[in-house]
């Protein structure tokens, strides 16, 4: 880092006072707290909200254990398991019902049930009379809605008005990729890919403009955005042209009716897009601080200080962009290997599209750092408002 820009974080910094809490802002906190728990005081007994029967596990028991060895030696232990729960909701409210669950240690397919564990049953009755029934799945509106409200809590008090604008913006994009799905379903005709540039577009206006507000520097960012996703998405795009897609496996869409490089390409231009709108955002919003710390700074002095600023951001993003799209392969990569595949087979049958993933998004980041750089410096400086 430069230190043009190393002096002008200190002086920053030197200048800042501690903020105290105001009473308004404790009052804020605590009454979000109290919502929050209120919430979850909520969803663990509305079960009269859900015409789905739902059960409470209030005893369990493991009957019978039986150990396993595949033929490339794993081993695993099923488990048989005895639960009585009691009905929490409609006519059989209050009554006990005796369950059973198979389980494995591994746990893969299948989970093992404790007391206090809240089940969505189906009921019979044989017979005899009696109520019976099978577990259908697990009601965990709680501890959806415990995580859920502890990241807006989190994000308000850090982030405060530009927190719930960043809330509103996340909530607006879920339902523009729902709608941006629906539409493509709906028509038929219709390119998933155009659906998704369109969606893109969209993603980057609202977002930009809802966390950082209708300004010189958010016109900057999302020009910057939209320059280094389609740039970086026009490049695999012919790379996989010239190469014929050699060496990519496309296996785990093979169950879609639609050409996988179409669905690829889609996932590439998405997948890519928050990368690159994080850099543009980062380097237009310290660029212009600089500029507004220091509106006599020369040119060639901000440049380097952005050149400074987008080599640091530039190392740390590209490898959190590789290992976000690696870990989400390591479930299959393990299965291969468990079950005898070769390394190499094993590599390029889950690596292959997650690394292009990863490098698409890697040539966005590089190439919007001068992008955005170039853009900012150029909108700061430009119409001889500065010499």
């Amino acid at each position: 880092m430069s230190p043009l820009y190393s002096q002008h974080i200190r002086n920053l910094f030197s200048k800042q006072k501690p903020n105290k809490l105001s009473r308004k802002q404790i009052f804020l906190y605590i009454l979000g707290i109290c919502c929050l728990c209120i919430a979850l005081i909520v969803t663990n007994h509305n079960y009269s909200l859900y015409k789905k029967p739902i059960a409470e596990v209030v005893k369990t028991n493991v009957v019978e254990r039986n150990k396993s060895t595949d033929l490339n030696h794993n081993k695993d232990t099923v488990y048989s398991q005895k639960i009585v729960a009691k009905i929490m909701n409609g006519k059989y409210k209050g009554r006990l019902i005796h369950l059973e669950n198979t389980y494995s240690y591994s746990g893969a397919y299948d989970q093992k049930y404790t007391v206090g564990t809240d089940l969505f049953v189906s009921l019979e009755k044989n017979s005899q009379h009696a109520l019976s029934g099978t577990i259908e799945g697990v009601k965990r509106d709680t501890q959806v809605t415990a995580v859920a409200g502890l990241f807006i809590l989190i994000l308000l008090a850090i982030g405060k008005k530009q927190g719930f604008y960043s809330i509103i913006s996340l909530l607006i994009n879920i339902l523009l990729l729902i709608g941006a799905l629906n539409v493509y379903l709906a028509l038929g005709n219709v390119s998933l890919l155009a659906v998704c540039i369109v969606a893109v577009v969209l993603f980057t206006v609202i977002s930009l403009l809802l966390v950082s507000g209708n300004q010189e520097k958010t016109h900057v960012a999302i020009i910057s955005t939209l320059i280094g996703t389609f740039v970086s998405l026009l490049i695999a795009y012919i790379v996989m042209q010239l190469t014929d897609s050699n060496g990519l496996h496309y296996e785990g869409m093979e169950f879609v009716t639609i050409p996988p490089q179409k669905i690829f390409m889609s996932e590439v231009l998405i997948g890519s897009l928050g990368a690159v709108m994080d850099v543009a955002i980062t380097i237009t919003s310290s660029v212009y601080e600089l500029y507004e710390k220091n509106k006599k700074i020369a040119h060639k002095d901000l440049l380097k200080s952005g050149k400074e600023i987008g080599g640091d951001i530039m190392g740390a993003m590209t490898n959190i962009l590789f290992f976000s799209y690696i870990s989400g392969t390591i479930p299959m990569v393990l299965l291969y290997l468990k079950n005898g595949s070769p390394l190499g087979y094993t590599f390029s049958m889950n690596f292959s599209l997650e690394l292009i993933r990863a490098l698409t998004g890697s040539i966005g980041i590089v190439l919007t750092i001068p992008i955005t750089l170039y853009l900012s410096i150029l909108f700061i400086f430009r119409k001889g408002n500065r010499k």
